[in-house]
């Protein structure tokens, strides 16, 4: 009989955007510092530093959280919910203030160790936030940090390669996260079309595959929960 699914994990996902809509509107100190960064990245992907900023939002310094979704197992199924604004400052207040809940021991990610968790320190310390219990490694021994990756369950100690979460599922028998729009649309789909809902719903997608792969991973049922492709 395989075991019941864990209720003291929150999974997570977030979807981020440059700070100002363009390089030109973003005040000239920033404009500065955003130029020598392009002159990094134009080494490895030919561009202008204003073709290159659009891919603003993947560096925390450049960057800002429009959405955090996040989920869990309740009662042998997922629930999961958003936190969804522009005003980044309110939308981290909020997520943090679930993080308090002491049911919460543990979060997951996938490539959440590279990419999400440190992503949202750096922004609730721009912000002037303090950083939640879970998330503040200072002083933590190893085996007191309560963070988990799907991609580091993947690896199995391999650390020459990257797996996307679309791939992940693949493998594993799960629908894709993928719809109609992928992250190198969120820019456009946030700052052109005004469409919170749309990247909501993304966002929300990737987190219930997350799970979906998590419980694959760690011997779970999904029956009930998650259909295979």
């Amino acid at each position: 009989m395989k075991p019941t699914l864990p209720s003291s994990i929150l999974f997570l996902d977030i979807e981020t955007v440059p700070l100002w809509p363009s390089l030109e509107e973003a005040p000239e100190r920033f404009r500065k510092l955003w130029q020598r960064k392009a002159e990094i990245l134009a080494r490895h992907q030919p561009g202008t530093p204003e073709i290159l900023y659009e891919r603003a939002g993947i560096y925390a310094e450049f960057g800002r959280i429009i959405c955090i979704s996040v989920g869990y197992f309740a009662e042998g199924s997922a629930r999961i919910k958003s936190f969804v604004s522009e005003d980044e400052k309110n939308l981290l207040m909020e997520f943090s203030e679930l993080m308090r809940h002491p049911k919460f021991e543990k979060l997951c990610g996938h490539n959440a160790k590279e990419f999400d968790f440190p992503y949202i320190c750096r922004r609730l310390l721009a912000q002037d936030l303090p950083l939640p219990e879970l998330l503040n490694l200072s002083g933590k021994k190893p085996w007191e940090v309560q963070l988990l990756d799907t991609m580091e369950m993947w690896k199995f100690g391999d650390f020459k390669s990257f797996v996307s979460l679309d791939l992940l599922s693949a493998v594993l028998g799960l629908a894709s996260p993928k719809s109609d729009m992928d992250g190198s649309q969120v820019y456009s789909v946030f700052y052109h079309e005004k469409d919170l809902e749309k990247i909501r719903l993304y966002c929300e997608q990737d987190v219930r595959t997350l799970m979906g792969v998590f419980a694959r991973l760690n011997g779970y049922s999904l029956e009930g929960i998650f259909l295979p492709e």
